[in-house]
């Protein structure tokens, strides 16, 4: 089975894109969701360094190329469906744009959204500007 008998399953939406989660494979932690689109998911799977469709810059986006946090593929699944593609990743640093180990820092508690962890780097440091 090849990458086209993969393409042949994923169900992308009207803009060709399908959504994409990154997982911590030897954790289970949730990173980040990001979008694919078939040339992403190529290059991903081919090269087994994880790479998105950035929807703000509508280019390729090889994830830690200008941060240096990359994830290298461990394995990918795709959902029942077919319109969800799991990545299973070996995540160098923090995979979110805040410094955060993982985007999904922000937690529903008794009526208030709460912050549940710090940055651990800042944006400055990762992309050499300052914070936003």
């Amino acid at each position: 089975m090849g990458v086209d008998a993969l393409l042949a399953e994923v169900k992308f939406d009207a803009d060709g894109l399908v959504p994409a989660i990154a997982q911590q494979a030897d954790t289970g932690e949730i990173l980040m969701m990001a979008w694919m689109n078939r040339d992403a998911l190529i290059e991903t799977v081919e090269t087994g360094r994880v790479c998105y469709w950035s929807r703000s810059r509508q280019s390729l986006w090889r994830k830690g190329e200008s941060s240096g946090q990359t994830q290298k593929l461990v394995a990918l699944r795709i959902d029942c469906d077919g319109d969800t593609v799991l990545a299973l990743v070996d995540q160098k640093g923090v995979a979110c744009h805040t410094g955060r180990r993982s985007c999904f820092y922000r937690e529903w508690r008794e009526g208030d959204l709460v912050t549940i962890s710090a940055p651990e780097v800042s944006e400055a440091e990762l992309y050499g500007k300052p914070s936003s």
